[in-house]
């Protein structure tokens, strides 16, 4: 042989660049300031600023640690089973048709993640296309953008937020709805949407249905705030039980992550909606095998917990009073936060949308300039498109964060 063959080690690879929200949390940590406030994060802070562990999750962790049943072989590949059940009665209702005609095919997942890659995968595999894409609201939860081009499904973009209104741009998503193609895929969020905390009205979702059924569309709903957004499991579910109602092709992605602070642990469902019980049992078959190829087996003790939770009539009452606690301190920062910028502060504009957004996050409504000031100036981290987490503020440094942020609106910084 003339030459000898060059072995593969990578080293033309190129530097990913960092995550945006954990490169914002990085520069919270480096500084020093002893004001400084990170509002960049989506994870529940109770009022002191510290992570919450809800007291129902440690009763159903010392159920486990007392349970000499309890070890550590695998789950089943599509997981706990008491905990898919479970989970999709949460989100459908228990008394939905299609639990009651066992219509539902549900797999455990690596949290909301990995149900949105899975519902991915399957589509990517077995959804009738017209044209291979999934349409995404703009904004959208980032990883949106990553999940679905990693299994070959290309990304559009529809109209959803109005920087005008600071609300939602209605009818410019229904026209995107009309205009796309017949069976198009549409990932909508059940609730909460992220970043912009702006949710449809229950009569817009019903026009949005309208078009879904006319043009023969497919839903992917985005469940990551059931109960989290409001205080109310079934309020927040309204939205995805309207649409199994109207009979809309769909499935649902669902984590537990933020209504169980179970963040860590991973605990997600991907559910299906099929047609009658037969085809069920054949996509769950087609998800098991995606499941084995990928994780194999999920993680057994997150489900265990929310098994526990969600199956015991006494841990489920006190879990709905945990989510009130979570969801209330919310809503609380949002009417203080617009007291004193409407009232005290007298900030330029209109501050309306702060109390009627939803959920973890708000869009505030400012410049990327005036999110950079915010930044540099008065150490206090958030996103540059102006979004915000209300879980980061708390009743020590909320008026810090509305007098700076009057003072980004003045161009006082």
């Amino acid at each position: 042989m003339s030459g000898t063959v060059s072995a593969e080690r990578f080293e033309g690879v190129p530097l990913a660049p960092p995550d945006s929200i954990f490169k914002l949390t990085a520069a919270y940590k480096a500084d020093t300031h002893p004001d400084k406030i990170n509002l960049g994060v989506g994870a529940y802070r109770d009022d002191e600023s510290k992570p919450w562990v809800l007291p129902v999750v440690k009763k159903a962790t010392e159920i486990l640690l007392r349970d000499p049943d309890v070890d550590h072989e695998y789950l089943p590949i599509t997981g706990l089973p008491e905990y898919t059940a479970a989970a999709a009665r949460l989100v459908f209702g228990k008394d939905s048709p299609v639990i009651t005609e066992e219509r539902v095919a549900s797999v455990q997942t690596i949290s909301g993640t990995g149900a949105n890659h899975l519902g991915a995968l399957f589509l990517s595999k077995f959804y009738g296309w017209n044209d291979k894409r999934v349409y995404l609201s703009d904004p959208t939860w980032v990883n949106h953008h990553a999940i679905f081009p990693q299994v070959g499904i290309p990304v559009s973009t529809y109209p959803y937020y109005d920087p005008q209104t600071i609300g939602l741009a209605f009818p410019a998503l229904i026209d995107a709805l009309k205009n796309a193609p017949p069976r198009s895929v549409f990932l909508l969020h059940a609730c909460a949407h992220n970043p912009t905390g702006v949710d449809p009205t229950r009569e817009q979702w019903g026009a949005i249905a309208d078009v879904i059924l006319e043009k023969g569309h497919f839903a992917f709903f985005d469940s990551a705030y059931q109960g989290f957004a409001s205080g109310d499991l079934e309020g927040d579910a309204w939205a995805v039980r309207e649409f199994v109602r109207r009979n809309v092709p769909l499935l649902v992605c669902q984590s537990f992550a933020k209504n169980a602070g179970l963040y860590g642990e991973r605990v997600g469902a991907l559910h299906i909606v099929a047609p009658n019980k037969d085809a069920a049992v054949r996509i769950k078959s087609q998800l098991s095998v995606l499941a084995r190829a990928e994780i194999s087996n999920p993680p057994a003790h997150g489900a265990r917990l929310v098994s526990l939770i969600l199956n015991n009539e006494e841990l489920f009452a006190e879990w709905k009073r945990d989510i009130k606690t979570m969801a209330g301190r919310i809503i609380d920062m949002r009417k203080e936060l617009h007291r004193l910028l409407t009232e005290e502060l007298k900030t330029p504009g209109n501050w309306d949308h702060i109390v009627n957004q939803i959920g973890m996050f708000s869009f505030t409504g400012i410049s990327p300039a005036q999110s950079q000031a915010l930044v540099e100036k008065a150490h206090v981290y958030l996103t540059a498109n102006g979004r915000i987490s209300m879980a980061g503020l708390n009743s020590h440094n909320i008026r810090y964060f509305a007098t700076q942020l009057d003072k980004a609106v003045r161009g006082e910084l």
